[in-house]
Formats: structure tokens, C-alpha cells, sequence
């Protein structure tokens, strides 16, 4: 286990994870916790050994959003405390985004403001049915950053972000998931177990292929139907020739499991 102040980074096998730990401060994020997010991004990006991503978070809540002691400690110098705040929080899901491994959100509790963010960013979310959801944002005067708005309107449509941001509705989990925020509602005793199976699934999966999946989503939003087609004739072109795509025909043929490595 790497040893960080504000988050916990494990890595076991091909999974990584990543628990928030502030616990006392309901996981606020701080500087130190957006630096940390960052460094352990990077670390998952570049380590072609880390085939799916756990992200929680300790204790009572996921996070309730952006410490704003941070704010009133630095008032003298908001602006570049800010400005470098989200530099590093949004270099880290950046980073999540870009990775070939898939982003596994557990939301064990209130996921507010950036928490919110995070939860939205993922690639699968499960939550435990006690978790609650709220933009928060302007409820403070402030705006929301983390990606949310880049992936919330792609995920419920503009109407509902407008709602979120705006109103600050706060949503329960089963209201999250019909929104489509969510992968999946588990009751609270199962979420590890749930989460676990997932992820475990993820790692054993073809790696390679996960990461074209991610990227082809993301470029549909600004391809038009040619080049999208284009991109997953590339796309589909250079799995069929990697190692796990080699195996995965011929595990289909030979009527059997196959035995993806993440090559």
C-alpha cells in the first residue's frame, strides 16, 4: 500500500484501489487530496498491469464535495488556489478517462458537489441504497467542476442537469439510478461484495478491448456517423489482432472460457 494522506492506493493483482480517507472531513476534497488523486491516476494510467480501478470512499460518506476551509484559509489568493485545486482534480479524471482500465465507483454514501462529479465520471457505479446525490454547487455560489458538466448532460440530457445544477434536487440512489447515473443500486451490507465482484470481473476481462470501448464513447459526441464508423472499423481492426482478441475467437470456437491477459 502506497502511503498518502488523504487516500488509501493499493494495489492487488491486476485491480487498484483508491479509497478516499477523510473521513472526519466527510472526504472533502482538499488540495492534498486533488494532488494525491492525480498521482495515483497517473499511477493507474501508466501501469498496463492495473486492469480495473476500485474508487471509494472511508466511513459515512463518499464525499461530500470541495473543502471549502480551503477557500476561507486562502481568501487572500482564491483565484490560483482554485485555479490549481481543479488543475489537479481534472488532470486525475482526465487520466481515469484515458486509462484502458475501467473506473469502478462505489458510492457508500452522500456523493455531493465534486463527489457528485467523481461518482458521474465513472465508467460503472454502484451505490448503496442509503446514498444520496446533490450537485450542491450554487448552493455555496460556486459552479460546478469536475467533469460534471461534460458528463451529466451526455447522461441524463440537458433538461435534468439544468435541474441538478440550478435547484440542487437531491436525488436518492433509486432515483439516481432511473436517471441512468447509476450502473446499480445494492443494499448497503452488499456493496463491497458487489463492487468486488465487479471489479474482479473487469480484471479478468480484455483489457485492450475495454479501453477502445472507452475511447469510441467518448469520441461519439463529436464524430459524425462516418467518422464514428470509421472508428470502430479501426477500433474493432486492431483488437481482433491482439493477443486477448486472438483468444477470445478462439475460446468462442473451442466452446470454452477464455483466458483474456490484458495484452
Amino acid at each position: 500500500m502506497n502511503s498518502f494522506s488523504t487516500l488509501e492506493f493499493v494495489r492487488d493483482g491486476a485491480l487498484a484501489r483508491i479509497t478516499l480517507n477523510r473521513p472526519d472531513a466527510a472526504n472533502g476534497l482538499s488540495m492534498e487530496m486533488a494532488k494525491e488523486l492525480l498521482e495515483v491516476s497517473i499511477a493507474c494510467r501508466a501501469d498496463a498491469g492495473v486492469r480495473a480501478v476500485i474508487l471509494s470512499g472511508r466511513g459515512r460518506f463518499f464525499c461530500a464535495g470541495g473543502d471549502l476551509k480551503g477557500f476561507v484559509d486562502n481568501a487572500d489568493a482564491l483565484y490560483p488556489f482554485v485555479k490549481e485545486l481543479t488543475t489537479h482534480l481534472h488532470c486525475a479524471i482526465s487520466n481515469f478517462a484515458r486509462m484502458r482500465a475501467p473506473l469502478i465507483v462505489a458510492v457508500n454514501g452522500a456523493a455531493a458537489g465534486a463527489g457528485f462529479s467523481l461518482a458521474a465520471a465513472g465508467d460503472l457505479v454502484i451505490a448503496a441504497r442509503s446514498a444520496k446525490f446533490s450537485m450542491a454547487y450554487t448552493g455555496a455560489g460556486l459552479v460546478p467542476d469536475g467533469s460534471s458538466s461534460w458528463y451529466l448532460p451526455r447522461i441524463v440530457g440537458i433538461r435534468r442537469t439544468q435541474e441538478l445544477m440550478l435547484t440542487n434536487r437531491r436525488l436518492s440512489a433509486e432515483e439516481a439510478l432511473d436517471w441512468g447515473i447509476l450502473t446499480r443500486v445494492v443494499d448497503d451490507t452488499e456493496l463491497a461484495a458487489e463492487t468486488e465482484k465487479l471489479a474482479q470481473q473487469m480484471a479478468s476481462g480484455p483489457t485492450v478491448a475495454y479501453g477502445a470501448v472507452k475511447k469510441l464513447l467518448a469520441l461519439s459526441f463529436e464524430s459524425s456517423l462516418e467518422a464514428q464508423l470509421e472508428h470502430e472499423s479501426q477500433a474493432i481492426s486492431e483488437a481482433a489482432i491482439t493477443a486477448d482478441g486472438r483468444e477470445g475467437v478462439a475460446a468462442f470456437f473451442a466452446k470454452r472460457t477464455p483466458d483474456y491477459r490484458g495484452a
